[in-house]
């Protein structure tokens, strides 16, 4: 079963993304949820997406599926956020839209009679955090908004959240292959020796540490703030990468996208972990791989982006926004043996401590 699920991601990362017009986007929006507006694209890896903006000025997101993508999936992230909304309702997160007919999702057949699954979300209102200002009170915001989410989805269990994404850090060997094509020899060494180390030092204890359904995406696109107050969080968007992983990989998955913005690469996800552990304190074993597990998500990153820049160019840009960064992460991090990199990520909790 890990086996098909696995290649099943692989085929949603390989196949494009739908590509209706706005005008059928716009068609597709008013037969099946009543809402008449104006189709604008938004960006996306897998999936298609749109805001819908109605004349009164309401607007809503539109999301058709990769055509690869499981319906079990699917229905899990639309559980997921029903689950969130009941039971934390203060998070600012999407809502699951109804269609006409009370369903949680319609189904459509594409243009080359492939089947994707379309959902309707509210649309959330703010700044993506990578146009804004980097601080440590902002920082602090992310961590505590997130180690929330987490408590919110703790206990949430579904059948489709056992699905194997690449974009799961702690299942970063099965990228090993990746590293072959890696047109640069530099790279290609780099990326053996964060992946050696992955292999080494966190593999073998997973099964220890504490899993549960988790983000996985938490990063400066898919958070966002409000305009006048750029340290209140309004919206955490992209559920899409969702799935049941360690707790850990959540934490240092998030906390990879703060080392750039200053001139310490860990004063950001130091800022970020201490309050996260405010809230949801990590264990002992957690703390011990929390940053390897940091290097090794910007390792899948540069790899799957890699890899699947060549795949779509036209999509280039969106593919490869962050690959820039987690190569200059993982050049920081190559000569820091892995104790000091730990020390240095929790270095935040243990001034806490002291206060």
């Amino acid at each position: 079963m890990m086996l098909e699920t696995a290649s099943t991601d692989t085929a949603a990362l390989s196949t494009a993304a739908p590509d209706l017009s706005p005008a059928a986007l716009e068609r597709l929006a008013a037969a099946r949820y009543g809402i008449e507006g104006v189709a604008t694209a938004l960006g996306g890896e897998r999936d298609q997406n749109a805001c819908i903006e109605t004349a009164d000025g309401a607007r809503y997101v539109l999301k058709i599926s990769n055509p690869s993508e499981q319906s079990s999936v699917v229905d899990f992230q639309i559980a997921a956020l029903d689950h969130i909304a009941q039971r934390a309702p203060d998070l600012p997160i999407p809502r699951v839209l109804r269609t006409l007919d009370g369903e949680n999702t319609a189904h459509l057949t594409l243009p080359d009679g492939s089947l994707s699954m379309v959902r309707m979300l509210t649309y959330l209102d703010g700044v993506q955090i990578k146009h804004t200002e980097r601080t440590a009170a902002q920082r602090c915001a992310m961590g505590s908004g997130l180690a929330r989410l987490d408590l919110a989805l703790q206990g949430f269990d579904h059948p489709g959240a056992h699905h194997d994404l690449l974009w799961n850090a702690s299942a970063a060997h099965r990228l090993r292959d990746k590293m072959e094509s890696l047109p640069d020899p530099a790279k290609q060494q780099l990326a053996r020796r964060f992946m050696a180390r992955f292999e080494e030092h966190v593999l073998p204890r997973l099964h220890e540490v504490r899993t549960q359904v988790i983000h996985n995406d938490y990063h400066l696109y898919n958070v966002l703030v409000a305009s006048a107050e750029q340290e209140r969080v309004t919206g955490i968007i992209d559920f899409g990468d969702m799935l049941h992983a360690p707790l850990v990989s959540e934490v240092a998955t998030a906390a990879a996208f703060h080392m750039t913005g200053s001139d310490d690469p860990f004063a950001g996800p130091a800022q970020f972990v201490g309050a996260y552990q405010a809230i949801l304190p990590l264990t002992p074993l957690e703390q011990d791989i929390v940053a390897d597990l940091m290097a090794t998500r910007h390792l899948i990153t540069a790899l799957i982006s890699e890899w699947r820049a060549v795949r779509y160019p036209h999509n280039r840009a969106y593919i490869m926004r962050h690959n820039p960064a987690a190569w200059e992460a993982l050049g920081q991090l190559a000569d820091l043996p892995r104790q000091d990199a730990r020390d240095r990520l929790l270095s935040d909790i243990r001034h806490r401590s002291i206060a």
